[in-house]
């Protein structure tokens, strides 16, 4: 994992930071795992916009990920390390030996040529292979988790990510999640073994407006240059602070807790994420 800081031959450049692209192995994904990914510029089904600053950007096509891991005992080889323009994470190509073909989300230092294999029998504790929860020796960092048995992989997904397991307790596992919440998990939930590929991808930086809307993200507008009828912190002559910084239908940002005290799942949150 590299980044590559370019030599500014235009303005554009000049502050541009792009991934080295080092793990990458082929540029040519996998016909029979693409499918059609249709945008809605942030329109609904009449036309109206629903969703703000959305819109625009290259196309693309979703590449079908294996979220549940569910091709139990059978060993698939890595046969590339491939860029998902769908999501920060790298993807790996998984060749199996009765011949099915499928993407995984690749963790740090998977290599071509690799065995992984999910199950939860005799499934060594390795870089990609993924296991229940129960089988997974204490103190492993993971990634790729469960949240509900046979449900595929939710939690700690995205670039760099990962997970640690702490401890055990009956069905139950005690798992600290990226953001710092401690919470229990059902022992019987799929986890994968190592931490999620492209760490380096917060260490870039676009370099100029036009890649963002090559993503697909139009221009945001500061709510404090709207007007009162637009936004809480809008109005006020010249650069007026705009009052306490609040969503658009009013809630408070920074600390505000949003989340319900009676959420059915509370009880499963050992520790609140840091603040």
């Amino acid at each position: 994992m590299s980044v590559r800081k370019l030599k500014p031959i235009t303005p554009g450049q000049r502050f541009r930071v792009v991934n080295g692209y080092d793990a990458i192995t082929t540029d040519k994904p996998e016909k029979s795992l693409l499918v059609p990914n249709k945008r809605s510029g942030g329109r609904n089904s009449q036309g109206k916009m629903t969703m703000r600053y959305i819109g625009g950007g290259h196309k693309r096509k979703y590449r079908i990920i294996d979220f549940k891991r569910d091709k139990a005992g059978i060993p698939g080889e890595v046969a590339s390390i491939q860029y998902d323009p769908n999501r920060t994470a790298f993807i790996a190509l998984l060749n199996y030996q009765d011949g099915e073909k499928r993407y995984i989300i690749a963790q740090n230092g998977l290599q071509v040529g690799q065995n992984v294999v999910s199950g939860n029998e005799g499934v060594a504790p390795e870089i990609g292979n993924a296991m229940p929860l129960s089988e997974i020796p204490l103190g492993t960092i993971i990634s790729c988790i469960e949240l509900r048995p046979g449900q595929g992989a939710i939690m700690a997904r995205s670039a760099g990510a990962f997970a640690q397991l702490m401890a055990r307790d009956g069905k139950f596992a005690t798992v600290k999640l990226p953001s710092g919440e401690t919470r229990l998990i059902l022992a019987g939930c799929m986890a994968t073994i190592g931490v999620v590929s492209n760490s380096d991808h917060q260490l870039l930086v676009g370099g100029k407006a036009g890649r963002t809307r090559w993503l697909g993200r139009r221009p945001r507008t500061r709510p404090v240059v709207m007007n009162p009828v637009d936004h809480p912190m809008g109005g006020g002559e010249g650069k007026s602070s705009g009052g306490h910084p609040r969503s658009r239908n009013g809630i408070p940002a920074k600390g505000f807790r949003t989340r319900s005290k009676t959420k059915a799942s509370n009880k499963y949150i050992v520790e609140r994420r840091k603040k």
